[in-house]
C-alpha cells in the first residue's frame, strides 16, 4: 500500500516542478524585456534632451538674429526720417528763396519808379516849372527805405542760399553713404555665398554655420574643426578649413574682422594648467592662433584683424549636456562694418577718376 501511494503522488511532484520551471522561465523573459524597455526609454530621453538642446541653440540664434534685424530696421527708419526732414527743410528753403526773389523784383520795380519820379521832379525843379522840394525829399526817403529793404532781402537770400547749399551737401553725403552701405551689403552677400560654397562639406556636417544680418557676417566653427581638446594649435584638418576661409577674407577691405574664442564652463584640467590657467587663456590663445594663421598663411591684411577671448561668458547653448558644451566650444569669425565715412570717401574718389 505504501508503494502505491508513492507511485500515485509522483505525477503531482513532476507537475509542480514543471510549473515552477515555467514560472522561473517566464520571470526571466519579463525581466529581460523590462530591462530592454528601460534602456530604450533612457535612450529616447537622451535623444529628446539632445533635440531640445539643438532647438534651444537654434532659438538662441534666431533671437540674436531677430534682435540684430530689429536694430538694423530701426537704424534704417531713423535714417529715412532724417532724410525726409532734410528734404522738407530744403523744400522750405527753396520756397522762401522763391518768395524773396518775387519780393526783390517788386522792390526793384518800385525803387525804379521812385527814382524815375525823383529825377523827373528834380528836372522840373531845375527848370523853375515847379516847387517840389518837399516831395523830392519824401521820395528820396522812400527810396532809402526801399534800398534798405533790398539790402536786407539780399542778405537773407544769401543766408538761405548758404543753408540750402549745406543741406544739399548733407543730402548728397547721405546718398553716397546709402549707396556705400548697399554696395557693402551686396559685397558681403557675395562673400557669404563664396564661403558657403567653399565650406559646403563642413556646413553639411554641422561643424560650421554662417549667418548674415544685413552688414554683419558671422562664421561659427565648433572646436573639433580646428583644435584638439584643450589645445590651441590648429590641427591638420583645420588648416585646410582655415585656408579656404583665409583665401576669401584676404580680398575683403571694407570690413573689420574679429576672431572670437569661446569655451564651455568646464574648468581647465590640472594637467593643462601649466599652459592655460583658465578658459580665458585658452580662448584667447585660440583666437590669436587663428589671427596669426590668417596673416601668415593667407595674407589677410593685419590692419583689418582683431583677436579676443570670451571664455564661457557668451554661450549659445546650455552647458548641462555634452552636446551643449560642444556647441559652446567654438571660434567665431565676425565681419562687421568699418567707418562709413571712409567707405564714402573711397566711392567719391572712384567717381572723380
Amino acid at each position: 500500500m505504501h508503494r502505491i501511494s508513492i507511485d500515485q503522488t509522483l505525477p503531482f511532484w513532476l507537475t509542480a516542478l514543471i510549473m515552477l520551471c515555467a514560472t522561473a522561465m517566464s520571470g526571466c523573459v519579463s525581466t529581460g524585456t523590462h530591462t530592454k524597455t528601460l534602456a530604450e526609454l533612457d535612450a529616447a530621453k537622451k535623444s529628446s534632451a539632445q533635440l531640445q538642446q539643438q532647438l534651444t541653440g537654434i532659438q538662441n540664434n534666431l533671437d540674436k538674429e531677430a534682435a540684430q534685424r530689429k536694430a538694423a530696421e530701426q537704424q534704417a527708419s531713423s535714417l529715412l526720417k532724417e532724410r525726409e526732414a532734410l528734404e522738407t527743410r530744403s523744400n522750405e528753403l527753396q520756397s522762401r528763396l522763391d518768395s524773396l526773389e518775387n519780393e526783390k523784383g517788386q522792390l526793384n520795380s518800385e525803387l525804379g519808379n521812385v527814382r524815375g519820379h525823383i529825377i523827373d521832379l528834380e528836372q522840373k525843379l531845375a527848370s523853375g516849372s515847379t516847387s517840389a522840394q518837399a516831395e523830392i525829399a519824401a521820395l528820396q526817403e522812400k527810396a532809402s527805405g526801399l534800398e534798405a529793404n533790398a539790402a536786407r532781402i539780399a542778405q537773407e537770400r544769401e543766408q538761405l542760399r548758404q543753408e540750402q547749399l549745406q543741406l544739399a551737401a548733407m543730402l548728397e553725403q547721405e546718398r553716397l553713404a546709402k549707396e556705400a552701405k548697399e554696395e557693402e551689403i551686396n559685397r558681403l552677400t557675395r562673400t557669404h555665398e563664396e564661403l558657403s560654397k567653399s565650406l559646403q562639406d563642413e556646413i553639411s556636417k554641422g561643424n560650421i554655420t554662417i549667418q548674415q544680418v544685413r552688414d554683419r557676417l558671422t562664421i561659427n566653427m565648433v572646436e573639433r574643426v580646428l583644435f584638439d581638446s584643450g589645445q590651441a594649435q590648429v590641427k591638420p584638418t583645420g588648416v585646410k578649413v582655415l585656408k579656404e576661409v583665409g583665401d576669401i577674407l584676404k580680398n575683403i577691405t571694407d570690413k573689420q574682422i574679429r576672431i572670437e574664442g569661446h569655451t564651455d564652463n568646464v574648468p581647465i584640467s590640472a594637467k593643462l594648467q601649466n599652459r592655460f590657467k583658465t578658459n580665458w587663456e585658452l580662448s584667447t590663445a585660440r583666437a590669436t592662433t587663428v589671427v596669426r594663421f590668417l596673416i601668415e598663411q593667407s595674407g589677410v591684411d593685419r590692419q583689418y584683424l582683431a583677436a579676443v577671448g570670451y571664455a564661457d561668458t557668451r554661450p549659445i547653448a546650455l552647458n548641462d549636456s555634452e552636446e551643449g558644451r560642444s556647441s559652446n566650444r567654438r571660434i567665431e569669425i565676425v565681419l562687421y562694418p568699418k567707418d562709413l565715412k571712409e567707405i564714402t570717401s573711397q566711392i567719391e574718389t572712384s567717381t572723380t577718376h
